[in-house]
């Protein structure tokens, strides 16, 4: 028997996630601001909301990733956010990528009202949605994330309890930052071979037989090699999520200097115009392209 679920910013994560939801046999209702996405909700079978109030209305637990911290409170504890349908009871999944603090006192907020919250943001692309191969970092009550484990589970490959609130969103930005940076350094390493006159496949066979071999070769090396841009991961949201991970090193005390220099890089592209585009066109500000 299904759960009755509600899922808040129908974007390139949200939408996939919400018909992995209603596939696994969940009633699913769901809102946006963007009239298209909410089309494309009813034509998978899920029920369009007229508000976040309205989804958690209709919900046992509800589900929100949206960008941006306006946007999430807005719809979490605002007027017409989850907690104004006034469910004591309710369970409320965040899987934005937040700053921990934030989302910690976030889930005090809701806490407050009756809501109950985790911070379970993820870790993958939009293919690892389809591939359901994402990885989930879950910070909360214990009590809470085992009633939402049977859930999230069949959505990813793993599945990780870190503790307290904040503390998913804080193994967000450890994971972020290895990303982000790991890019920069894969674009350096990349146009360095490619300078030096060794073919793609070559300097792609080395790589992959040794340490550097892993997922984030496979993901991005061949698109960094072949100049493919197709949004994944914009510039933007890495400048983004760089930026919070710097302030909580600095919060814990310390700096993250190969951070810090990575992150210069994708500035200058997001600068160049590009902050749309995928991250990996970074690799123009190193050949010069961006202005």
């Amino acid at each position: 028997m299904g759960e009755r679920l509600g899922f808040i910013g129908l974007g390139k994560m949200g939408t996939p996630l919400t018909r992995n939801l209603m596939a696994a046999g969940h009633e699913v209702s769901g809102y946006d601001i963007d009239p298209a996405r909410m089309g494309m909700l009813k034509e998978a079978g899920g029920r369009p909301a007229a508000s976040a109030r309205e989804v958690a209305e209709r919900s046992d637990i509800t589900f929100t990733m949206l960008l941006k911290p306006e946007h999430i409170e807005e719809n979490t504890i605002g007027p017409r956010g989850i907690a104004a349908a006034g469910k004591r009871g309710l369970i409320h999944v965040e899987m934005s990528t937040m700053y921990p603090t934030w989302s910690a006192g976030l889930a005090e907020k809701l806490a407050e009202r009756g809501v109950e919250m985790l911070d379970a943001p993820v870790s993958g692309s939009v293919d690892q949605v389809h591939q359901r191969t994402l990885a989930f970092m879950v910070g909360g009550k214990k009590e809470v994330f085992d009633r939402v484990l049977p859930i999230i589970r069949p959505l990813g490959r793993k599945v990780v309890y870190t503790g307290a609130s904040g503390t998913g969103a804080t193994m967000k930005l450890v994971t972020n930052l290895f990303v982000n940076a790991g890019v920069a350094l894969l674009c350096e390493s990349l146009l360095l071979g490619q300078r030096s006159g060794i073919p793609d496949e070559t300097i792609m066979e080395v790589l992959r037989s040794g340490t550097v071999g892993g997922n984030l070769l496979e993901l991005a090396g061949p698109r960094i090699l072949r100049r493919d841009f197709a949004p994944q991961g914009a510039v933007e949201i890495f400048v983004k999520d760089m930026g919070m991970a710097v302030d909580l090193a600095r919060e814990r005390g310390f700096e993250l200097a190969v951070v810090k220099a990575a992150r210069e890089m994708f500035r200058r592209a997001e600068s160049a115009g590009w902050s749309k585009d995928d991250a990996i066109r970074v690799i123009e500000v190193y050949e010069g392209k961006a202005g």
